[in-house]
Order: C-alpha cells, then structure tokens, then sequence
C-alpha cells in the first residue's frame, strides 16, 4: 500500500517564504532602477538634442559648478542648528504661560510665515544696512534660512512637546523633581526623538531653498552654475548640473534620513 506523502518540515516552508519574498524583493528594485534609468535616459537624450549641450564645456565647467555643493552643504547645516534652537525658543513660548513669551513667540511664527523668504534674505542683507547693520552675504543666508525655518519648526517641536505622555511629567513631580530638570531629562529627550524624522525633512527641504542665497551673491550652486552658464551661452547645461547636484543631495540625505527613521522605529516596536 503507498504511503501518503508527508507534509514538509515547517522550518522548509517558512525558508522557501523567506526567499519567495527576497526574490520579490529583488524583481521589484531591478524593475525600479531599470525605469529610472529609462526615465533619465529619455529626459538626458530630449536635452541633448534640445539645447545643444557640450560635452567640452561639461567637463571643462563641472568641477567648478560642483565645488559650490560645499557652500551650499556650509550654509544649509549652519541655517538648521540656528532653527533647531530657535524652534526649541518658539515651542517653549507657545507653550509658556507666560503672555510676554507667548506673544513674542506666536509673533515671530506669524512674521516669518507670513512673508516670502526671498523678501527677508533682501530685508537682512539689503535693507538692514540702511540701518547700520551690515551682515556679509554667508550670514545674511544662514540667518535667513535659520530664521524662516526655525518659525515652521516651531510647531513641530511644539507638537513633539506635546506628544509626551502628561503622565510622565506628574511621576517625575511625584519623585521630587524639579519641573525643568523633569523636562531636561525626561520630556526634552522623548520630544526630540519625536520629531527628528520632521526635521530630516526640513533639511532636505532647506538644501534646495538655499539656492535663493544665490541672489545676494553668495558663490554656491546656482551662483556657479549661473556665471557659467550665461558667460559662455551654455545656460541649459549649466543649470542641468547644478539640478542634478541638488538631485544627488537630496538622494543622499533621504538616504540617511529613512535609515534613521528605520532605527527609531525598531526602537518604537
């Protein structure tokens, strides 16, 4: 009499899962570069054709375009430590009980929101001499920049603050401890935590907004990519490297942003 056939040992089948889903894995990334490059490959052939590109003035112009990512790089992580604390400043006075600190805090968010902040990298670097403060260009960017996104990260550190269990604050009290050193040590920590992925964003964000800089003359990427360009009639192609810089910033940035983003919520589960 045959036998019946046995089941496979569970250990096979959930190995044989497991390399169905890294096979799936692998299918779907081939498939996502090989659109990508049949994308950038379409959008690189419809320039070429359309304006002409040399690849002499390319390689001739390209390292001096590029060189400007340093100053770009310079001025956007100068621009985000000088946000990071003014948000921490403007979350804590919206949240103060406080009417002086309240209102200087809901003041500043309201100003800078409310104005484009091409108008107030103008206002610091071509108004404020008028009277009698006179910033150079690298500081004028960094201050603008800082100063605009510090106000809309105000409200994400304000809501970091807030995503802090209320409960966690009373046991410190219970315990004894003082309300700012709760705060130091126990809310501060958590809210930070909170609300790294949101700043991540915002850098990435600031990367591209700082080509405005590049109107007060502050040598980065666009500048460069400007000069060339229009010095030797070759705008299209001075302009494509400086987007594709951008482009790779960004994509390396993303990149470090998501796996911090991965191992906080590892952390989370």
């Amino acid at each position: 009499m045959a036998t019946a056939e046995l089941p496979a040992p569970r250990a096979q089948v959930l190995d044989d899962i497991v390399a169905a889903q890294r096979r799936h894995r692998r299918w779907f990334r081939g498939q996502f570069v090989a659109v990508w490059l049949i994308l950038v490959g379409i959008l690189g052939v419809f320039l070429w054709s359309a304006g002409r590109i040399s690849w002499a003035f390319i390689f001739e112009t390209g390292p001096y375009i590029v060189q400007g990512a340093g100053i770009t790089i310079l001025v956007s992580v100068a621009a985000m430590a000088m946000a990071i604390v003014l948000a921490l400043l403007g979350a804590l006075g919206r949240l103060s009980k406080n009417a002086v600190a309240y209102s200087l805090a809901s003041l500043y968010v309201s100003l800078v929101r409310g104005t484009p902040l091409l108008v107030q990298i103008y206002f610091i670097y071509f108004a404020l001499p008028s009277a009698g403060i006179i910033i150079d260009a690298i500081p004028a960017g960094i201050i603008a920049l800082g100063f605009n996104y510090g106000a809309y990260m105000t409200e994400i550190f304000r809501a970091g603050i807030q995503a802090v269990p209320r409960s966690q604050r009373e046991a410190a009290q219970a315990l004894g401890m003082p309300e700012r050193l709760a705060f130091r040590r126990i809310v501060l920590p958590q809210a930070v935590r909170i609300v790294i992925p949101a700043i991540g964003n915002d850098f990435v964000a600031m990367i591209k907004d700082s080509a405005l800089v590049s109107t007060i003359a502050i040598q980065e990427l666009l500048w460069r990519a400007q000069r060339v360009g229009r010095g030797q009639h070759q705008v299209l192609a001075s302009i494509a490297i400086a987007a594709l810089v951008y482009w790779g910033l960004t994509i390396i940035f993303s990149f470090f942003q998501e796996r911090l983003e991965q191992r906080m919520a590892r952390g989370d589960r």
